[in-house]
């Protein structure tokens, strides 16, 4: 199961430790959801998840204050023995006393952040979700091609390190090469990023490995993109039929989503970086509503009518 490191998430959201006494470095994190226990501050435990990191805002830290202090140590020794892996105060409230002293008691540490309760609970979650999502790794090469995520795919040595540094050439942006770790966000988001190891690197055979951000600059790469389409490079068949028309989609699946697919048979002369950015830019059509593949077959439906009617004369 993945897991992200709770020293991850400090550094990450710039948290303040309150109990810095307490070691964080072993505690991790595998759920992406929070919490915010005020329910359980009033006693009520049931389909409680430990798991989640907790969250105290205003409600709850105004809640704490009014508590009595044989209330406090009733809920706080019932709520930390369940060890959950932090709580997090926003809006630089303070704790109680008694909370910190049953937090050292248990081990559990105590962060603080300035950000409003809301936005930091949506752009934790954002990040979670991302980093504990489901991962697979493939052979292929991810381009960021006019705001589409492209995946290039294909048999080793087909060209398609060549075909992403020129797209590279002609403004566009690179995420990764050779292999590309993607991960299912959502129910219909998948997210491409490099292996930290060969970020911002590719390999061109008879060359080597070149730096892409050294050589053409920081706005020729990127850490991760959406994979929109995936364009699979095949060599050319003459006995094998090709899509000539795109009526109909065909699609490749990862970690169960569907993603529109391209089969591109490859010949002597042509020009893999043109054909990706004009897939790319189809793609982008079709999303915002024109198909031209089926513009072209209402106006040759249309041309037999006029002329059925015609003959009907």
């Amino acid at each position: 199961m993945a897991c992200v490191k709770l020293s991850e998430v400090i550094t990450k959201e710039e948290l303040v430790n309150l109990t810095p006494d307490i070691d964080v470095s072993k505690i991790k994190i595998r759920q992406p959801d929070v919490n915010r226990p005020g329910v359980q501050l009033t006693g009520y435990f049931e389909h409680f998840d430990p798991l989640r990191i907790q969250i105290i805002g205003f409600v709850e830290h105004s809640y704490m204050a009014g508590m009595s202090q044989e209330r406090q140590d009733e809920i706080f020794d019932q709520m930390f023995a369940m060890k959950e892996p932090c709580f997090i105060f926003c809006r630089d409230l303070q704790p109680e006393p008694k909370f910190l002293e049953y937090a050292r008691k248990y081990q559990i540490p105590v962060l603080q952040t300035k950000k409003a309760t809301s936005v930091f609970m949506a752009e934790l979650i954002r990040w979670l979700n991302v980093r504990l999502a489901p991962c697979i790794s493939i052979h292929g090469v991810l381009v960021d091609v006019y705001g589409e995520g492209v995946l290039i795919t294909g048999e080793s040595g087909i060209g398609k390190s060549e075909a992403a540094l020129e797209l590279i050439r002609r403004g566009h942006r690179l995420v990764s090469d050779d292999v590309v770790e993607i991960r299912k966000v959502s129910e219909e988001t998948l997210v491409g990023s490099a292996p930290d190891i060969t970020k911002h690197f590719i390999e061109l055979r008879g060359i080597g490995i070149i730096d892409v951000e050294s050589l053409y600059g920081v706005s020729s790469v990127r850490d991760t993109a959406n994979i929109d389409l995936v364009i699979q490079l095949e060599d050319w068949d003459k006995d094998k039929e090709y899509d000539r028309l795109g009526l109909e989609e065909e699609y490749t699946e990862y970690l169960g989503n569907k993603v529109v697919c391209h089969r591109i048979p490859i010949r002597p002369g042509r020009s893999l970086a043109i054909i990706c950015e004009c897939a790319a830019v189809n793609h982008r059509q079709k999303k915002m509503g024109y198909n031209a593949a089926q513009e072209l077959y209402n106006r040759v439906q249309k041309a037999l009518s006029s002329r059925r009617d015609e003959d009907d004369e």
